[in-house]
C-alpha cells in the first residue's frame, strides 16, 4: 500500500505527464519532507500536500513580436503564481530557448522553499519564455519585452506578484519590461526586482546570488573548524552567478581553477583572472574559450563535462538543471570533492546527489545556497517600500547575514528529524514547515 507522499507523487505524474523537470523537483522536495509528514498525520487530513504541489494559478499566453527585418515572431510567454502563503509570489522571469511548463512548475515550487527559507515574507512564483535573446538587437528585445509586459502586467503587482530577472533576463531586459510596466499602469512601484540603481535598483543584486552562494559555504566550512582560504574550487558557468561566487571564493582566498559556458571549459593552474573573464564576458560577450588566448598556461577544452574531472576541494555548480550526473558525481568524489554548493537552480541530478551522500560530501542544495539572489530581491522590495536606498555594505551585511540564517535553520532541522547532514532534507523541511503553518492556518484555499 502507498504512503501518503507516494500517493501524492503517483496523483502529480498521472495530473502531469510530459512534465520531467516538475517531477523530478517534486519528487526531490516531497521524499524529502517524508520525516515532518510522519510527524503530522493533520497535513493528509486537509490534503495539504496535493495543494502545496499544485499551483495556485497558471498563465499561459502568446507573445507576438516584430524583428529588425519586419517578420513577425510568435513565442510562448508563462507566469506560475505557485503560492502566496507566507506573502506575494517572488520568482524570476527566465527567457531561453528550453523554457517549457514543466521547466517553469519546477523552477516555481523550488521557489516557494526558497523564499521561505530566507525568512522574508515573500510567496513562490516563476515565468518566463521559450525566446532566445542571443543574437537579437537591442530593439528586438525591447519591442519582445514590450509585447510580453503588455500582457504580464495585468497578473502582477507589488503586493501580488513581484518577478524578476533570471537566465536570459539581466539589467536591459528588466528596464524594458519596467518601462512598459509604467507605461501602461501609471505607477512608478516596485513590481519588478533587479532595476537599475537610477529607478529604483539595489546595490549587491548583480552579485548577490553568487556572493550568497559563498557565504553559506564560508559558514558550513567554519562550523568544521575549517576556512576558504588556500582551498581549490571549480566553478561551472561563467554567467553572473559563476562570475561572482569566483570573486567572493577568491577574495576569501580559494583559488578558483574552472569557469565553463555553453561550449567548453577552461582550466588555469594558477587561478581564473577574473578582470579577464569579466572582459570577456560582461563587455565583450564573447565566448570563453578567449581567456585560454589571453591567459598564458590557461587551458581551453570543447565540451563542459570535462570540468568535472578537474581535482578540487570545493565545486560549485552555477550554470543550470542537471549538469552533474552520477558519473561526474563520482568523479568529482574520486579526485577529491568535499563540500558541492549549488548556484544554479537543480543542477544535480537525484543519482548524482546520492552519491555525493554515501561519500559524505557536504552538499548544500540549491533551494538554500543560492537564495542570495532572491533574498536581495526581497530587501530591494523593502527599500522601495520604504522609499529608502542602502548602501552596499549595508545590503551586503544583511545577505551575509541572511545565508548564515538560512545554513542554521536547515542545518537544525535536519537535526530535530533525525536527518542530520543530511541539507537536502534539512532545506526542504524548513522551507516546508513555514509555509505549512501558514497554509494550514489560512483554512482549505
Amino acid at each position: 500500500m502507498m504512503d501518503y507522499v507516494e500517493r501524492v507523487l503517483a496523483q502529480l505524474k498521472a495530473k502531469n505527464p510530459g512534465e520531467p523537470e516538475f517531477h523530478q523537483a517534486a519528487t526531490e522536495i516531497l521524499n524529502g519532507l517524508r520525516p515532518v509528514v510522519a510527524k503530522h498525520p493533520e497535513y493528509e487530513k486537509a490534503a495539504l500536500l496535493e495543494r502545496f504541489v499544485e499551483p495556485e494559478r497558471v498563465v499561459m499566453f502568446r507573445v507576438p513580436w516584430v524583428d529588425d527585418a519586419g517578420k513577425v515572431h510568435v513565442n510562448k510567454g508563462y507566469r506560475v503564481q505557485f503560492n502566496s502563503a507566507i506573502g506575494p509570489y517572488k520568482g524570476g522571469l527566465r527567457f531561453h530557448p528550453t523554457v517549457t511548463l514543466s521547466v517553469i512548475k519546477f523552477l516555481g515550487l523550488e521557489q516557494i522553499l526558497k523564499n521561505s527559507l530566507t525568512g522574508l515574507p515573500i510567496g513562490g512564483g516563476k515565468g518566463g519564455s521559450d525566446f532566445d535573446p542571443k543574437g537579437k538587437s537591442d530593439n528586438e528585445i525591447m519591442r519582445f519585452c514590450q509585447s510580453f509586459m503588455t500582457e504580464l502586467c495585468r497578473h502582477i503587482g507589488q503586493d501580488t506578484d513581484v518577478p524578476a530577472g533570471d537566465i536570459g533576463v539581466g539589467g536591459r531586459e528588466v528596464g524594458f519590461l519596467f518601462g512598459q510596466y509604467k507605461r501602461i499602469r501609471n505607477e512608478h512601484v516596485g513590481v519588478l526586482t533587479g532595476r537599475g540603481l537610477s529607478y529604483g535598483g539595489s546595490l549587491v543584486r548583480t552579485e548577490a546570488t553568487g556572493y550568497g552562494l559563498v557565504y553559506m559555504v564560508e559558514e558550513a566550512l567554519a562550523c568544521r573548524g575549517d576556512s576558504l582560504a588556500g582551498k581549490t574550487v571549480v566553478v561551472s558557468g561563467s554567467g553572473n552567478v559563476a562570475i561572482y561566487a569566483t570573486e567572493k571564493a577568491q577574495q576569501l582566498g580559494a583559488k578558483v581553477v574552472a569557469l565553463y559556458d555553453s561550449n567548453g571549459y577552461i582550466y588555469d593552474k594558477n587561478g581564473i583572472q577574473l578582470d579577464v573573464v569579466k572582459q570577456i564576458k560582461e563587455v565583450e560577450r564573447a565566448r570563453i574559450k578567449v581567456y585560454a588566448e589571453r591567459v598564458k598556461g590557461a587551458e581551453y577544452h570543447e565540451g563542459c563535462s570535462g570540468i568535472w574531472s578537474i581535482p578540487c576541494d570545493i565545486a560549485l555548480p552555477c550554470a543550470t538543471q542537471n549538469e552533474i550526473d552520477a558519473e561526474a558525481a563520482r568523479l568529482l568524489v574520486k579526485n577529491g570533492v568535499k563540500y558541492v554548493g549549488e548556484g544554479a537552480n537543480m543542477p544535480s541530478t537525484l543519482e548524482a546527489i546520492e552519491v555525493f551522500r554515501k561519500a559524505g560530501v557536504v552538499f548544500l542544495p540549491a533551494k538554500a545556497a543560492n537564495a542570495g539572489g532572491v533574498a536581495t530581491s526581497a530587501l530591494e522590495m523593502a527599500q522601495s517600500s520604504g522609499r529608502m536606498f542602502w548602501t552596499f555594505e549595508e545590503v551586503d551585511a544583511k545577505l551575509k547575514q541572511i545565508m548564515i540564517n538560512i545554513y542554521h535553520n536547515m542545518d537544525d532541522a535536519a537535526k530535530e528529524y533525525g536527518v542530520e547532514g543530511d541539507y537536502v532534507a534539512g532545506a526542504n523541511i524548513a522551507g516546508f514547515k513555514k509555509v505549512a503553518d501558514a497554509m494550514m492556518a489560512q483554512g482549505i484555499v
